[in-house]
């Protein structure tokens, strides 16, 4: 169909990324004038036909939940490449008002739910589309203002994170060989993480799990630290489908973990769609799933050495806001939670060092130190902090 495109780069092209042919049938069935609908498998492959081949494309539709890679991180990627603006919809599963204001200050022209109304998005696409041009001068975006990382933060995280990897260089290598030894399976993994208002990243750290880790979720649930403290007492079924619900819908994982040529599941998304059900995180005491290398790597921090390179390339800072799995930061977008992310994302943070070691932690004491870091961040507070990190890296609890 491409090829046809383009011998005419005049057509109007409706872009549709991620469905396959049942989830397409219904767009296929609308009335979209003379506009035509072109699949593609994902965004990535979408962008780059977009400049490759010239096509006039005057709409994005995305099947994808609004913290997943096709949503907007998606966005967030074509703004960065300086792609024509054009209306961006998404189709999602799981929708709730929080997320809309998340999206459409994001940039997205408007989110689908699950069950579809033809009528509607046949209305509302043709409209945004018809008149565009009057439409996207006049979007005013109301993103919390963030708090980016200043001058003299910047040239410090630098100058730190790259010390620190030549000091760390010959440690890089006896974990490397140590990892290698005790279990199969990549050294390295990166995640998908949820950092400074919202921006998806690649966070990246040393394997600490065996690689099935993340098959064994479903049978440790009821070990799940926070919702023990929180007085929850939930019996799940044990599954052995190799995607979620939600997933298996889309017919691939939406929070997956790579490395090199093997990709884990970040989560069992299904557990995380009611906002008020259960906690945000998920912490065993003695998981059963981590090695003994990395039960080590854990309690004194080393796993957490290959975010300096996020550091390196900006997508962090040294001290700051943890940056969160998908799935935890899309239950955190609520007026009262959503200001820890107006901070810079870091690799240490004000709960790590007032808390850790210390006892247990509630998820409710997590989240207001982290609102509290962000109302009061700022260089100075952050090198007090750094000071006050080693000792609480010398702690005796599991975590």
């Amino acid at each position: 169909m491409i090829e046809e495109i383009n011998a005419e780069t005049k057509t109007p092209i409706i872009a549709l990324i991620g469905f396959d042919n049942i989830s397409a049938e219904l767009f296929e069935n609308c009335n979209f004038g003379n506009k035509t609908l072109v699949r593609f498998e994902n965004g990535m492959k979408m962008a780059s036909s977009w400049m490759d081949d010239q096509l006039n494309i005057v709409a994005i539709i995305s099947y994808s939940e609004i913290m997943a890679p096709a949503g907007l991180s998606l966005i967030e990627t074509l703004n960065k490449k300086e792609h024509p603006i054009v209306p961006f919809f998404l189709v999602v599963n799981y929708f709730n008002p929080n997320l809309r204001v998340l999206a459409l200050s994001a940039g997205i022209s408007d989110v689908f739910r699950i069950p579809l109304k033809a009528k509607r998005i046949e209305k509302r696409i043709n409209f945004l589309i018809d008149n565009w041009d009057n439409l996207k001068d006049n979007i005013k975006s109301e993103v919390p203002p963030i708090k980016n990382i200043g001058f003299a933060k910047r040239v410090f995280d630098v100058f730190f994170a790259g010390m620190a990897l030549i000091c760390f260089a010959p440690l890089f290598v006896i974990i490397y060989v140590l990892i290698r030894l005790e279990s199969k399976g990549p050294v390295f993994y990166y995640s998908l993480r949820a950092g400074t208002g919202f921006r998806v990243f690649r966070f990246y750290k040393f394997r600490s799990m065996f690689v099935n880790a993340d098959q064994r979720i479903k049978d440790l649930k009821h070990l799940n630290q926070y919702d023990i403290d929180a007085g929850i007492d939930k019996a799940e079924e044990v599954s052995n489908q190799t995607l979620c619900t939600q997933c298996a819908a889309e017919g691939k994982c939406q929070y997956p973990l790579y490395a090199d040529n093997i990709q884990w599941c970040e989560k069992d998304f299904i557990t995380s769609k009611n906002a008020n059900a259960g906690s945000a995180f998920f912490k065993i005491k003695n998981d059963p799933r981590i090695t003994k290398v990395g039960n080590f790597i854990r309690n004194t921090s080393i796993d957490e050495l290959p975010q300096l390179w996020n550091v390196i390339i900006g997508d962090m800072s040294i001290v700051g806001n943890r940056p969160l799995p998908l799935y935890e930061a899309e239950k955190l977008t609520t007026d009262k939670y959503v200001l820890r992310f107006a901070a810079p994302a870091g690799i240490t943070g004000l709960w790590q060092v007032e808390k850790r070691g210390k006892g247990d932690m509630s998820e409710d004491e997590r989240l207001m130190l982290d609102n509290t870091y962000a109302k009061n961040q700022s260089f100075k507070n952050d090198i007090k902090l750094i000071l006050k990190t080693i000792p609480a890296l010398l702690q005796k609890e599991s975590v």
